[in-house]
């Protein structure tokens, strides 16, 4: 038997086609967004989108189904009949407008040039104002689940940007009958069925222990959001590796599999990775490691921790409290520095000797000791959203010199989200989770071998690496597993179908020595620029957005 995992991405949609016995991958496709992440036009009128925009077209999303699946069906020359489950994962929060037939509001011919009818990418930062609402009011009132995510809301979330669409367009907002997040979407085009998954409703959607915040708390954001959840956010709440429903004929003829094939309910792309790479037990974190980084773990207790995105009873495996935090730009970062700010001679370089230009500048950088290139990052260049939780804050490179070069700042920029990921470790460690290993997850952690043993040295950890180039794929393949009946719960099927590469990356003690004193130095610019001491960052945002509009 075989199950297909779909994973959805920032920048396109993976399928891979699975051995459920054992989790050997039989078969891979990608797609890539026609429309990509819309942040500069809308594809429609060619209209601009101001600043901290980031959108995408649903469409998108069918069109990696009618490509992918077909694909790795005739790829593995596997009978469809064998086909047992489709499980998929998604980026979150990507909450999008729709009918109560499903149509996206972007569909529709006289919605298609507004931009709120699209759906908000989760690195959608223009929610920023609203999401400061629902903190400073949910601290006024003394809402007790504010806790539950670190002491505050993030703008790359669900209500945030739902109340965006509220206040800057009020006409988008009455003509949606159902605010709905991507992943979720997704699965009620292939089945019929509309379903909410529990992940997404615990860690983007407010919803603990069972239920949402209280319609007089929505009230006080804004009167006409008191009765947000029965009119725009209906539906209940259906349980991890649960069966959403079946495959629907006209769905199944697209996608060449047999109707009423089981679907799985929907995931969070990173949640979902954990058991492919068996970390079902506490004190495991799992880095999932792409343009940004989500790190997620279980533990036996609940506790609260500062800048935390959010702690769920059975986020991630049933019986443990599944904790999440993250870091708003990792290869996000890389990908800017190589495309804006590496001189010509480099790609010469790199092409004379058949590599990539990341290649490349990891082949310079992991040439120097640890510190000779005397820089020190930040790693805030599309925010923070562990443990600070805040967009208005922005990069940071200092000890720059005439001699610095483009190897240097590189080395600078990863050790930089090695600092973020420490903080993070020291954060829940504050609180009692105790962190004893990692394992990255994705592509970064595939391909670069500096980073890997950069991030073993500044945490002091031994790191693991997943067994799979498509991890969140992977793991919808164990939770399709489950939804079809063949395992009786997730761990149990991950034990059988995640994997481990065999190897540890070991910190190297003097390497240690050295990233502990640079990290001191992180902390104290991370305290100085982060924590109120000096928002010259959010000045500068002012200042640029007036410029814009002006």
């Amino acid at each position: 038997m075989y199950t297909i995992g779909v994973d959805f991405g920032t920048l396109s949609g993976r399928a891979v086609l699975v051995d459920a016995s054992n989790g050997a991958e039989i078969a891979a496709s990608v797609f890539d967004y026609p429309h990509g992440v819309i942040d500069e036009k809308l594809p429609a009128s060619g209209a601009t989108l101001p600043p901290e925009w980031a959108l995408q077209d649903p469409q998108d999303y069918l069109d990696v189904f009618f490509n992918t699946i077909p694909a790795v069906l005739k790829q593995s020359g596997v009978n469809p009949d064998e086909v047992v489950g489709i499980g998929v994962d998604f980026t979150a929060s990507s909450p999008m407008p729709v009918k109560s037939d499903g149509t996206p509001l972007s569909f529709l011919p006289e919605l298609k040039n507004n931009p709120h009818a699209y759906v908000k990418l989760w690195k959608h930062h223009a929610s920023q104002p609203q999401a400061d609402k629902i903190n400073a009011v949910a601290r006024e009132r003394g809402e007790w689940w504010l806790k539950r995510y670190g002491g505050k809301y993030s703008s790359e979330w669900f209500f945030s940007k739902l109340m965006q669409v509220l206040e800057e367009a009020p006409d988008v907002y009455d003509a949606i009958d159902v605010y709905i997040e991507a992943a979720d979407w997704v699965i009620w085009q292939l089945t019929g069925v509309m379903t909410r998954n529990a992940c997404t409703a615990g860690y983007k959607m407010l919803v603990q222990d069972g239920r949402y915040p209280s319609p007089e708390y929505f009230g006080a954001l804004d009167p006409r959001f008191k009765n947000v959840i029965a009119e725009k956010v209906a539906g209940s709440f259906a349980p991890l590796g649960g069966k959403a429903g079946g495959l629907t004929p006209e769905m199944a003829a697209k996608l060449g599999l047999k109707p009423g094939t089981a679907v799985a309910v929907a995931n969070v792309d990173a949640h979902v990775t954990a058991p492919a790479v068996k970390a079902t037990a506490p004190g495991v974190m799992v880095m999932i490691m792409g343009t940004s980084t989500c790190h997620i773990m279980s533990a036996a207790d609940l506790q609260d921790v500062d800048g935390m995105c959010g702690v769920v009873d059975g986020g991630i495996v049933d019986g443990l409290y599944g904790y999440e935090a993250g870091q708003s730009g990792v290869g996000d970062i890389f990908a800017w520095f190589v495309e804006n700010a590496v001189p010509q001679e480099y790609y010469d370089a790199a092409k004379a000797a058949g590599m990539n230009i990341h290649a490349y500048l990891e082949q310079e950088a992991a040439k120097q000791r640890v510190g000779e290139h005397g820089l020190l990052a930040l790693d805030w260049w599309n925010g923070n959203r562990s443990t600070l939780v805040d967009t208005e804050l922005s990069g940071l490179l200092i000890g720059a010199t005439l001699a610095t070069r483009a190897p240097d700042i590189y080395r600078a920029l990863i050790e930089s989200t090695a600092f973020g990921t420490r903080e993070i470790i020291e954060a829940f460690e504050a609180r009692g989770v105790r962190v004893e290993t990692l394992v990255a997850a994705g592509g970064l952690p595939e391909k670069n071998a500096l980073l890997r043993q950069i991030y073993a040295d500044v945490t002091g950890r031994d790191l693991k690496l997943g067994g799979s180039a498509q991890a969140p794929a992977l793991g919808s393949a164990i939770h399709a597993a489950v939804a079809a009946g063949l395992y009786p719960n997730v761990a149990a099927a991950a034990e059988k179908m995640g994997k481990l590469k065999p190897e540890t990356v070991s910190p190297i003690p003097e390497n240690q020595q050295v990233y502990n004193a640079l990290y001191a130095e992180y902390k104290a610019l991370y305290d100085y620029f982060g924590r109120g001491s000096n928002d010259v960052m959010k000045r500068l945002k002012k200042i640029r957005n007036a410029a814009l509009e002006a």
